[in-house]
């Protein structure tokens, strides 16, 4: 099966050329865990990684992970940023390091640690710390310099040479005047270009967007009296640097102004950015906001930009070493306060509107948009202009860092805004509400107290009713995490009735969630009642985190009362609701409720359940005992009764068939995609066999890695192509054949890829 996971962007040019070093990269990564790319700027070390990393087909089923790291500049925030980019689960509960080692130790995945050198001791910490504790991952770098990590392997970039370089020139030529071509009477002059540039991908193509409108001769010329300009300039810069720089400030002078001060302008993003984002922020003075679009495609034909797609929206960004540039001329222009403060802005008029109609539809897109917005948003909350505005942006990303999976990095957002802005504002009252509930979500029941403490006091000084209101309903979220449910109901009770009178919608939806929750849990009869309400208000708006939240508690409602036909059918409806979040804690409470309903008519499907909750529990840091000693109390029952019905052998191998499905998004795919009445192993999405919750290695004598092997030895790949897919040593690949060989007791590998054939079993 191929991964699911991951977060390469799909490229949106050819790659050329590079081959040998594609397949230098699978032998190294086959004979060591650790690669770094290294060579000057422009050489195109990313693009080399991200193509090497699309060709290792199934040898990562857990997703190869592209992390940035080029607006990272502070060395501490290196971990947080790969944890958030693999999407760690982040109960906030221990060092996110500890979190990130601890999510990757049991999966096969590629990480790409992209633009190291300004970070290397940070990024050799984390690749030690990682490779220690995950023995199935490895780490391809790129960076100017080498990280001095122990079994490190190094592959330095060169540029092109001289035919790949013609033929990345005359494909971008190509791409921007279709008629363009290469004949033999070109051929020298195209060369010659080629070789002035050095072989740097980046500057061929800088200078190949110059030929819609010259031709090579021209380019040449051009490009030589500037050459000969800068080396007069800066006779002791490496010729490499010199020659990138040249076309840098070559290109730079030939974009018309209105280009150059885009360009400037939009060197001000983190990680890239929309055409809204653009046009919001680099708009004004000279530039009108309907000439935006045309400009940035003016910069996308002269690749000073470029475009990709993340979670499935079209986005640009620019080269590091190419914003880096306009980042320069925008300081030089004294520009670059008043941009920052108009990049803040548009990322608080985004976060405050996800925010404020978070109940209703499109949670799942907005989680996602500011999932690809992270570095844009901590960029804006750095910028310390004013810090009461601070307040409110880091208040209205509530959602992104408690639904959004970023507790410990809304933590410390929290701790650092509130220190920087100590005054009793109404914006402060309303941060300390919000770090409430981040540390209540962390279990961090002291600190939540204490700022607890402080809204109140604030709220009474400022005469703010409605912090007060709220202040009381989030002690009652305390009060049901610390075992008292009868003052959590009449806490949340005043909350919903006082907000409700106040007119706030948003409010009042929250404490309603809370309310039905906590009724379900506690088995007050006016649960049903109060669980309608809000079931039919989330219906009605499209809602589904909170609808998701309140079946769950109504099937634990349903369960404790001996109802197991309504408690499957409200857990799978909770699992419905909650298809595309990356929620591990919610999405595993329902997957051990779904198993508790089938122990009786489908324990093989049960087994895989509990396999499938458990890896997430262990993902997520934490376990079903975090919600309670009932919890446990079910849990064990359950895998009692299920062991007894299928025996312990079976049990074990359904449950470990369920502990390979790694993320929430796939385990509620194939927990709703399954017959549970008939323990059938058939996915119904592809109508092939597959490992899903509850099928049985018995059925099959081969490990996880030799079915990978068997399906490669069908599609007719030697051991030698194998190792190169599955990035495995080629004695390792020869051994991993023999064995499948014995266990079967075939003689050939024709007869393995009958076999395979004829069973069509497919790994995770």
């Amino acid at each position: 099966m191929i991964p699911d996971s991951g977060n390469l962007p799909a490229p949106f040019t050819s790659f050329v050329g590079r081959r040998q070093e594609v397949t230098e990269i699978h032998h190294l990564l086959g004979a060591g865990r650790l690669l770094t790319l290294t060579g000057p700027g422009g050489v195109g070390k990313t693009r080399l990684a991200l193509e090497a990393a699309r060709t290792f087909g199934r040898a990562f089923p857990d997703g190869a992970w592209l992390v940035d790291l080029a607006p990272v500049r502070d060395p501490a925030a290196v971990a947080s940023t790969a944890a958030g980019t693999v999407r760690v689960p982040d109960p906030g509960t221990r060092p996110v390091l500890d979190q990130l080692t601890g999510y990757l130790a049991r999966q096969r995945t590629l990480l790409i640690l992209d633009n190291c050198e300004h970070l290397i001791g940070a990024c050799a910490e984390l690749a030690r710390a990682l490779l220690s504790a995950a023995p199935d991952l490895r780490i391809l770098t790129t960076s100017r310099h080498v990280l001095g990590v122990t079994g490190e392997h190094v592959l330095g970039v060169s540029p092109l040479p001289s035919h790949d370089a013609v033929e990345l020139l005359r494909h971008r030529a190509k791409a921007i005047r279709p008629d363009f071509s290469v004949g033999p009477a070109d051929q020298a002059e195209v060369s010659r270009l080629c070789a002035d540039l050095e072989g740097l991908p980046l500057a061929i193509e800088l200078a190949a967007s110059r030929l819609r409108s010259l031709t090579v001769r021209q380019l040449t010329e051009r490009l030589e009296n500037r050459f000969t300009l800068l080396t007069g300039k800066s006779r002791t810069a490496p010729s490499h640097q010199r020659t990138l720089r040249g076309v840098i400030d070559w290109s730079h002078e030939l974009c018309d102004p209105a280009e150059r001060l885009l360009w400037s302008r939009l060197s001000v993003f983190a990680g890239g950015f929309t055409l809204e984002a653009a046009e919001e922020v680099c708009a004004g003075g000279a530039i009108a906001r309907h000439e935006v679009a045309d400009l940035l495609d003016r910069l996308v034909g002269q690749s000073v930009v470029l475009t990709y797609e993340t979670e499935g929206r079209p986005r640009y960004r620019l080269l590091e070493i190419v914003r880096r540039y306009g980042r320069e001329r925008l300081v030089e222009s004294g520009q670059e306060g008043d941009l920052r403060l108009r990049h803040r802005d548009f990322f608080l008029t985004l976060a405050e509107h996800v925010d404020r109609h978070w109940y209703g539809s499109g949670q799942v897109e907005s989680l996602a948009r500011l999932r690809a917005e992270q570095a844009n948003l901590l960029t804006a909350l750095e910028c310390d202009a004013d810090p009461r505005t601070g307040l409110r942006l880091v208040t209205a990303l509530s959602f992104h860092w408690c639904a959004g999976g970023f507790l410990s990095e809304g933590r410390s957002r929290f701790e650092r805004a509130l220190a920087l802005a100590p005054e009793p504002t109404a914006e402060r009252a309303r941060a300390l509400l919000a770090a409430t509930w981040v540390a209540q979500t962390q279990g961090d029941l002291a600190a939540a107290d204490l700022w607890l403490d402080e809204a109140e006091t604030v709220a009474e000084r400022l005469d703010d009713p409605a912090v007060t209101v709220q202040a009381g309903g989030f002690r009652g979220v305390s009060a049901h995490y610390r075992g008292r449910p009868q003052e959590s109901i009449e806490r949340y009770e005043h909350a919903l009735a006082t907000m409700t009178a106040l007119g706030d919608e948003r409010e009042a939806a929250s404490w309603l969630l809370a309310l039905a929750c906590v009724q379900a849990y506690a088995g007050d009869p006016r649960a049903a009642l109060t669980g309608h309400r809000m079931i039919t208000a989330a219906e009605a708006s499209g809602e589904r985190w909170g609808r998701a939240q309140v079946l769950m508690a109504l099937g634990h409602d349903a369960w404790s009362r001996g109802e197991r036909e309504t408690t499957g059918t409200l857990a799978r409806s909770a699992l419905e609701c909650m298809r595309g979040f990356n929620d591990f804690a919610m999405v595993a409470r329902m997957l051990e409720l779904l198993a508790w309903a089938n122990t009786d008519g489908a324990p093989t499907f049960a087994a895989g359940l509990l396999g499938a909750a458990d890896r997430l529990w262990r993902d997520a840091g934490t376990s079903i005992a975090a919600f309670g000693p009932q919890m446990v109390e079910h849990h064990a029952r359950c895998e009692a009764a299920v062991i007894d019905a299928l025996g312990q052998t079976a049990y074990a191998a359904a449950h470990t068939d369920g502990g390979r499905i790694g993320t929430p998004v796939r385990a509620v795919d194939l927990a709703l995609a399954q017959d549970a009445g008939t323990d059938s192993d058939t996915d119904t999405d592809t109508g092939r066999t597959t490992v899903v919750l509850g099928a049985s290695d018995s059925v099959c004598p081969l490990s996880c890695r030799e079915r990978e092997v068997a399906a490669l030895v069908a599609r007719g790949l030697s051991n030698r192509q194998i190792a190169a897919e599955l990035v495995l040593s080629p004695r390792t690949a020869d051994r991993h054949v023999e064995n499948i060989l014995a266990k079967l007791g075939f003689r050939s590998r024709a007869r393995i890829a009958a076999w395979w054939t004829a069973n069509q079993v497919l790994t995770p």
